[in-house]
């Protein structure tokens, strides 16, 4: 058997015995029988992958979403997605759109629930997507710290222009996303004649989350846009509130 499959796999399983709680590096790597650097190599590849959450360089590493989702278990951000389900059913319900839930993890926008809409025409999406691209990831981009952007934009790049054709220098891009976080709110129109929309979701006055939506541009009309921000932005008010009565 491969070595380094069996290693990842043990370190999976050490880990998925702690459930919530972070374990330290060096924990691993003595449970695992390997020295922390060849560790460290494995875990990053698993961080990369979604499979493992890096907590902090000092608390450790615990399940990511691609492990829940391989397992089939939904307890992944459980309180979150809990209390978003019945705001975004409802808003579904609604106006007949999908609305998406996301997040973001390793630089990326990931997906972590969404209620599609029964509509012949639809704009699908992935688990994985550009922070750029996408307007939960450009909403949640605006939200970060100056620290926290800074390390973004030396691990991937500023926004390539055919994506973001406003935000082509350090200046510009702080400059759209300032605008995107005073208004809690970004609309896009992409270049695959979609609309998309996205909104903050807060806990404790934290931004936790952003909630999305994906339209084809042949159905927005201007009372359909009216409504559609009208909507989205009642469904988040509607998933904070559960957040904090939770």
């Amino acid at each position: 058997m491969i070595q380094v499959v069996n290693r990842a796999i043990d370190i999976l399983d050490f880990v998925s015995e702690h459930g919530k709680e972070p374990v330290q590096l060096i924990k691993i790597a003595a449970h695992v029988g390997i020295n922390e650097p060849t560790c460290a190599n494995i875990v990053k590849t698993l961080v990369d992958k979604n499979y493992l959450e890096n907590v902090g360089r000092k608390k450790g590493y615990r399940l990511g979403f691609g492990a829940y989702k391989l397992s089939g278990n939904a307890s992944y951000q459980e309180d979150l997605i809990d209390a978003a389900k019945g705001p975004m059913i409802s808003f579904t319900k609604e106006i007949n759109e999908s609305i998406l839930l996301g997040t973001i993890k390793n630089y990326k926008r990931l997906l972590l629930h969404i209620e599609e809409c029964d509509q012949v025409l639809q704009v699908k999406t992935t688990l994985l997507a550009d922070v750029f691209r996408a307007s939960s990831g450009r909403l949640l981009l605006s939200f970060l710290t100056e620290k926290e952007l800074n390390k973004l934009i030396r691990a991937i790049g500023l926004p390539p222009a055919t994506v973001w054709p406003e935000a082509q220098t350090r200046e510009t891009l702080q400059a759209e996303l300032n605008k995107i976080k005073a208004d809690e709110f970004v609309i896009i129109r992409t270049h695959h004649h979609a609309v998309c929309m996205a909104v903050p979701v807060y806990k404790n006055n934290v931004v936790v989350a952003g909630l999305s939506i994906f339209v084809p541009e042949s159905r927005c009309t201007e009372k359909k846009l009216e409504d559609l921000e009208r909507l989205i932005k009642l469904t988040a008010q509607k998933i904070n509130t559960q957040l904090e009565q939770g």
